[in-house]
């Protein structure tokens, strides 16, 4: 009868649970093992923000979790009203990235360099 109530409590403590946000450091922190079990389980979707959509939302039941590779940034929401939140917190980030200065790609294609090239004038004789 002991284990019973303490199993009821549990599971009861569990549905209690009305918000919390957890932020994690760097794009290498990530949940604990416990936080997927509760919260990231079951049927999900991916959405993409930003630019080339590296900003991307994984909403489950109970749970969002955002990861922006721009900034590194790992964010699991957990309840109904900060799982709203998290699609205001993705549209931030991405508007926010938007209006920053654009990102500097210090690699060319081949295809953009030979278009950027002038012909050459050299006649082998």
């Amino acid at each position: 009868m002991t284990e019973r109530l303490r199993l009821t409590r549990a599971v009861y403590h569990r549905r209690k649970i009305e918000m919390g946000v957890f932020r994690y450091a760097d794009k290498y922190a990530a949940p604990t093992k416990e936080q997927r079990e509760r919260y990231m389980t079951g049927k999900s979707e991916d959405l993409h923000f930003g630019p080339e959509g590296q900003i991307v939302l994984i909403e489950y039941h109970e749970a969002a979790y955002l990861k922006d590779e721009i900034d590194d940034i790992r964010i699991l929401f957990i309840g109904f009203r900060d799982k709203q939140k998290a699609r205001e917190e993705a549209k931030l980030l991405a508007d926010r990235h938007e209006h920053k200065a654009p990102h500097k790609n210090l690699f060319t294609t081949g295809r953009k360099a030979g278009d950027d090239s002038k012909p050459s004038d050299n006649q082998s004789g």
